[in-house]
């Protein structure tokens, strides 16, 4: 649970629309938003650096409305969320409400709007290599991730040397995990792995086999689903020692969703089971 700090029915002229003269002549829209954050220690220290301060945060939203204009409210308000939460980094998640008070629809009508809620998330990346350089590799994997728009890299795991899995003959592995704190949802996250191993000329031929880059998502937050081409958590990843290894390094408490064991403590199961 977090505190809330609201901003409501702030005002802006902007040029925001489809219609020429929505466009050309602007319209006012009414902006509110909350601010999800932790005000815990601004209320101890009464010290305006360990806030949010809304007056600031009102001016910048003022600002990027009017410089940014978008044919759709919906774009608009996506922009807007995710400039917020990368201005500012005591944010952990934003709501915003974005009203057209004016649309130009010819009936009578108060207002439209559009809102949304965004949130930082925490997801948990498995990284390998066991072609060409593999440090260098890994190394320009965790740089793409953290050079992504709405990705920030937390913590890396050190590298580890790890025998082939899957009963394929090949050279050993260099595994590792990393922190990644990103505004993606999983598809869109999974869709940048996708582009990073193919920037390192990833193929994938045979199943377990060889491969300059192998990027998997393992957790995120606490999020259990399955699509056609994503499981979270990662199925295998409570069987894997390069996998659980690495992770305990960087969250040795983080606790599986599913089976509610930590990460140290999957690591000993897996370590008594051999």
């Amino acid at each position: 649970m977090y505190d809330e700090i609201h901003v409501k029915n702030l005002e802006v002229f902007a040029n925001h629309g489809v219609l020429p003269e929505e466009t050309a002549l602007g319209q006012k829209f009414l902006l509110s938003l909350t601010m999800y954050t932790d005000t815990r220690k601004a209320g101890k220290t009464d010290n305006l650096e360990d806030s949010t301060h809304y007056g600031w945060v009102s001016k910048f939203m003022t600002e990027f409305t009017k410089t940014h204009p978008c044919k759709l409210i919906e774009a608009a308000a996506e922009q807007l969320a995710e400039a917020l939460l990368l201005r500012y980094p005591l944010l952990k998640g934003v709501t915003l409400e974005i009203k057209k008070p004016w649309a130009p629809i010819g009936l009578p009508m108060e207002t439209v709007a559009v809102k949304i809620t965004r949130f930082w998330h925490r997801a948990y990346l498995g990284l390998g290599s066991n072609l060409g350089d593999k440090k260098a590799y890994l190394d320009q994997a965790v740089e793409a991730l953290n050079k992504t728009p709405g990705c920030r890299v937390e913590k890396v795991s050190s590298y580890h040397v790890t025998a082939p899995y899957g009963g394929v003959e090949q050279d050993d592995f260099l595994n590792g995990c990393l922190a990644l704190d990103t505004l993606l949802t999983p598809q869109e996250l999974l869709e940048r792995l996708h582009e990073i191993e193919a920037e390192a000329h990833r193929e994938r031929t045979v199943r377990w086999g060889p491969r300059t880059l192998d990027l998997d998502i393992l957790l995120y937050d606490d999020l259990v689903m399955e699509t056609d081409d994503l499981i979270l958590p990662h199925v295998e990843m409570h069987k894997r020692e390069f996998v659980l290894n690495p992770l305990k390094e960087i969250a040795p408490n983080k606790r599986h969703p599913i089976l509610k064991q930590t990460v140290t403590e999957l690591a000993a199961a897996l370590s008594d089971d051999r």
